[in-house]
């Protein structure tokens, strides 16, 4: 792949204006794909301030970055005008502390923390890795309080905890949010699946499209809107709302812990996520809009498009 030399300067320049420099696609705060959310929530966790590209609005960024380091996938990280690696090796220095040193940052705690499995929630796991051969079960917590599971092999630097039999891997910011969860099998209007409860967080509640109506009208409700771009452009969002992706979890966290607070998707699903982050975080009037837009659309206000 040839690099032209205008290109190779921009990018050397900001190579050189800045200690540290992430290709990714998105921003920091709106990553728009799991490498880069994987590789921003890391540095997140060390770094108060570094610089971002969004190789989607630079598509000879794109392409040149991938020749200027050899480096064939996206994101990627610089550090004093050096290549570090993609998401993998980002994540990799990260739970040998590597990447702390390298920032100059605290070592990373490493304490095992407690975790309850419930028993219905260990029995679903046994069943689903039943046939899962070399590889463990990772916890992985956001700072936000998003959570994922995943089968992956084990690294020699993870946090083991063992719980009702189970052995889950932590990162050690993952471990250290983990302390004192417990993990259910939870059956929801969503479906069935595993559910994390944090100590400390409250619980969110269902508000009907009508009701959600008649609070906007009184007032008092933040109401925040999950959806991704593309889905907003199909219907727009209420008047009322304000936009996730445009203002960021850090943003809306700066809310007061008693704000009424609402979040509305598509049909309920991923707006239910991002609420339960809020409930973790210690708000104390969280609400879930159950059904969501197109709800909204088929039983109050049929003028906004379904789709």
């Amino acid at each position: 792949m040839s690099l032209d030399s205008a290109t190779r300067d921009r990018i050397a320049t900001l190579l050189k204006d800045h200690r540290v420099v992430l290709f990714m696609k998105g921003t920091r705060h709106q990553p728009m794909c799991g490498f880069s959310a994987a590789a921003t929530n890391t540095l997140n966790e060390l770094l108060p301030d570094y610089h971002t590209v969004n190789v989607l609005e630079d598509p000879a960024i794109r392409e040149g970055i991938k020749a200027y380091g050899d480096w064939p996938t996206i994101p990627q990280l610089y550090v004093d005008g050096e290549l570090v690696g993609g998401a993998d090796i980002i994540r990799q220095m990260y739970t040998s502390g590597e990447l702390h040193q390298l920032f100059g940052a605290t070592p990373p705690d490493r304490t095992p923390p407690e975790i309850t499995i419930t028993d219905k929630a260990a029995e679903a796991i046994r069943q689903g890795t039943a046939n899962a051969q070399g590889v463990a079960l990772h916890l992985e917590i956001g700072p936000d309080h998003s959570a994922g599971f995943q089968l992956a092999p084990a690294g020699e630097h993870d946090i083991v905890v063992v719980a009702n039999g189970i052995e889950v891997h932590f990162d050690p910011g993952s471990a250290q949010r983990a302390k004192g969860i417990v993990i259910d099998w939870v059956s929801t209007m969503q479906g069935e699946g595993l559910s994390l409860k944090f100590p400390g967080a409250n619980e969110v509640k269902s508000m009907s499209v009508h009701e959600l109506k008649a609070r906007l009208a009184e007032g008092g409700l933040v109401l925040v809107d999950v959806r991704p771009a593309a889905s907003r452009a199909q219907a727009a969002p209420l008047p009322q709302a304000r936009i996730l992706e445009e203002e960021g979890y850090e943003a809306l966290a700066t809310l007061p812990k008693d704000t009424p607070i609402a979040f509305i998707c598509h049909h309920g699903i991923s707006s239910q996520g991002a609420a339960g982050r809020f409930a973790a975080h210690g708000f104390s009037q969280v609400y879930n809009v159950e059904g969501g837009m197109d709800a909204w659309a088929a039983e109050v206000d049929p003028s906004v498009p379904r789709y």
